[in-house]
């Protein structure tokens, strides 16, 4: 029986008794009603945890004293890699209702396990055999009687399955799937926005956000309610805004027509009490030059309050106006309950990439503490207008380290430090907020920095907030693209060349070798991959890698692009090509008012998540690159501080060297925190009150996922998704629990 008490706080207009009466009947009710997550925070029923994504757990039979007898359980493999697939990574934090576990492989596959054993229960590809792939986070259940379902998204589509079965609900959306490309802005068939977190369920609605892509042309972030029976669309949230909504008048006339990005990709939070649902939001695109989109840009880089039922705006609060760095808010909303001028408070915390944490009245969004603008510095990039000013939080204290000089660039050699200061030197440099430029902005922290996707676990008995950071400078240059430098007589593989120097270089390297922090070697990809394939990872996106559909935009781009990755020198006869600049323009549906799609200036950043480097590779500032944290929200102040993750060959001392991460941790009643996503295949338990490593093991692979915790038949798992290696590409679900 599902049982959902969401209304607003209403005054009882039933005489006392009746109404004592009522509640006690209700209380019963909801009591005995067999639901299927329990209660808040003893089974790990929904993303996160629960709708507040405390990633809390009140389950203590491992705690501190024991967790060094933790050993695996069971491992469960969906060996679902095609063939040819390098080592795959999963960010999927499972779910567990009724001891069936359910999760999504790193090609988009979702499964149902038994989760006392790892043994498979069905499984269902959304992708019909073919490559699949991308994000994909969790997945959301819904209940009401004997109806239970499994929403999730494959691509661009929105499933919903039979939970006992793996067969989609036929009388859902079209045979079981929606197109969550219809009801864009966009044609359908020309866009795809590809969801990245599960959404999270209200009543009969799932409300969900997706990922679009960073360049211009892009979608708008729209914010979408679905109902769970039928998949109709019931609600949409422009964080564009449309003439008359609040905002649009941070933007130029007509901005929600070709304006895009601003969208929720980290996840939602629910106060099903207040009937009122929060997520926050990324950049305008494009990410890093705004002429087209001056003014503050809401709702880019907002926290929101939205009415569940309806998405009507209740409030928002915006952590970085007018973006040019990429600073997307990549995580839910955490809701809270904090001690505050002796008050208990319900407030949302959220936590950023550039290392602040805004702590907010829940109905309000009034930050609990003092938060100042301040000037920042001007942009030097022709037609841009950087916002004058940026929010700065006074408490608590930034979680990441947000300022660089000379004396914390790293010293391997001699040699490689006087390297470090003369390209320190050579760059702009004016603390954060500054913005990119055509000589080239070292840009500290990075669009890496502070917290990404993973977010913070909140302790409620404690108040103790649990948040990882990364010290992860970048390097910001920009190029202005002029029609005059329109690919033209060029051979179909030197076409491709100059997309792949524009576009992709900064991330796979000028050779195609990627790098070490995941982004892939596109060496060799003949034989391991077909053309398809290729073209759909480029248009939709994936992983780190946003969508390349604006770019990429007929058959002509294709067959240029192929040609240089596939190395087919020989492809095609020279022939004329219109403009980068031309073609982005022609994606867009409207211009700012007073300017002609001609006549608009575009800039690129070509060393988009660029690393701050020294010559073999090695990071360019001192460590630790990596922190574990645990902030009182009641104070504002640290308990402690301690680096995560290790790289031994750099290591000095006996201090690790932390490394930079996106998985976020999960927190115990048993006195621990658990988190993975170091790139020296580790997982740790942390004491919770004072930040001393309890336990650690090695993992097969690169977890890059939140774990998540459960009891079974008595025991206690924790499991978490770890990514492939040679011999197993496709990854693997790994449970730990106690000796029996």
């Amino acid at each position: 029986m599902k049982a959902n008490f969401s209304a607003r706080p209403q005054k009882w207009t039933y005489p006392l008794p009746y109404g004592l009466l009522l509640m006690i009947l209700l209380l019963l009710w909801c009591g005995s009603c067999s639901s299927k997550k329990e209660d808040s925070y003893s089974n790990w029923g929904i993303y996160k945890a629960d709708n507040a994504s405390t990633s809390y757990s009140k389950l203590d039979q491992i705690n501190k004293e024991n967790v060094s007898q933790l050993t695996v359980a069971w491992v469960f493999e969906p060996n679902d890699s095609i063939t040819g697939d390098r080592p795959q990574n999963s960010e999927s934090n499972p779910i567990v209702i009724d001891d069936v576990l359910y999760s999504t492989s790193a090609r988009g596959r979702l499964f149902a396990i038994d989760a006392a054993n790892g043994e498979l229960k069905w499984s269902f590809d959304p992708f019909d055999g073919e490559r699949g792939g991308g994000i994909k986070r969790g997945v959301a259940y819904w209940e009401d009687g004997t109806d239970e379902r499994i929403l999730f998204t494959g691509g661009d589509k929105l499933f919903a399955i039979d939970a006992s079965t793996g067969i989609p609900i036929s009388s859902f959306g079209n045979e079981g799937k929606v197109d969550l490309n219809e009801g864009m802005r966009g044609d359908p068939d020309k866009i795809s926005v590809i969801p990245t977190s599960p959404g999270i369920i209200f009543e009969d609605l799932l409300i969900l956000g997706t990922e679009v892509s960073e360049l211009y042309g892009a979608e708008p972030g729209h914010v979408r309610a679905y109902n769970v029976r039928s998949g109709e669309l019931v609600w949409t949230f422009h964080t564009i805004p449309l003439p008359g909504q609040v905002g649009y008048e941070s933007w130029p006339k007509d901005a929600y027509k070709y304006a895009g990005g601003a969208n929720s990709w980290g996840g939602f939070s629910l106060d099903a009490f207040r009937g009122m649902v929060f997520f926050s939001t990324g950049s305008p695109a494009y990410d890093y030059y705004g002429a087209d989109r001056k003014g503050k840009n809401l709702f880019g880089n907002s926290i929101v309050a939205v009415d569940a039922r309806t998405g009507a705006y209740i409030w928002h609060f915006q952590t970085v106006h007018h973006d040019l760095w990429d600073y997307d808010l990549p995580a839910p909303p955490n809701l809270v309950t904090v001690k505050h001028d002796g008050k208990n408070i319900d407030a949302v915390a959220q936590t950023s990439k550039v290392g602040f944490l805004y702590v907010l009245d829940r109905e309000t969004g009034e930050s609990l503490f003092p938060i100042e603008e301040r000037p920042v510095p001007a942009s030097d990039v022709p037609g841009e207008e950087a916002w004058p000013t940026q929010p700065f939080p006074l408490k608590p204290a930034p979680y990441t380290k947000q300022y660089l000089d000379e004396t914390d660039l790293a010293n391997y050699s001699p040699s490689s430090r006087d390297s470090l200061v003369k390209l320190f030197r050579s760059y702009r440099y004016e603390g954060l907020f500054t913005p990119p430029s055509l000589r080239g902005t070292l840009q500290f922290p990075g669009s890496r920095g502070g917290s990404s996707w993973g977010g913070a676990a909140f302790d409620p008995t404690t108040g103790l907030l649990y948040v990882r950071s990364n010290d992860s400078p970048e390097i910001m240059r920009m190029k202005k693209v002029e029609p005059e430098n329109a690919i033209t007589n060029l051979s179909v593989y030197k076409q491709g060349e100059s997309i792949y120097s524009t576009y992709c270089v900064s991330c796979h390297g000028r050779d195609k070798n990627g790098d070490e922090q995941g982004n892939p070697s596109l060496v060799g990809l003949k034989g391991r991959i077909s053309e398809g394939d290729v073209i759909n990872k480029i248009k939709q996106g994936g992983g780190k890698m946003p969508s390349f559909s604006s770019v990429i935009t007929d058959k002509t781009k294709e067959e240029a692009i192929l040609a240089y990755l596939f190395e087919n020198e020989s492809k095609g006869s020279p022939q004329q090509e219109k403009s980068l600049l031309e073609e982005i323009n022609n994606n867009q549906g409207a211009s700012p008012s007073g300017q002609t799609k001609g006549s608009l200036s575009r800039y690129l950043n070509l060393t988009a998540y660029g690393y701050f480097r020294d010559s073999k590779g090695r990071p360019g500032i001192k460590p630790p690159w990596g922190k574990l944290h645990a902030i009182n929200l009641n104070t504002g102040d640290f308990a402690w501080s301690v680096p995560l993750g290790n790289k031994p060959e750099l290591q000095e001392g006996v201090q690790e060297t932390g490394e930079a991460g996106s998985a976020g941790p999960t927190v115990t009643a048993g006195g621990l925190v658990f988190i993975a996503g170091t790139r020296d295949n580790r997982f740790r338990a942390f004491d919770k009150d004072t930040g001393e490593k309890r336990w650690e093991i090695n993992l097969p692979g690169f977890a890059n996922a939140n774990p998540s915790t459960y009891k079974v038949d008595g025991k206690q798992y924790v499991v978490l998704s770890v990514g492939g290696n040679s011999k197993n590409t496709a990854g693997s679900v790994m449970a730990f629990s106690l000796p029996d």
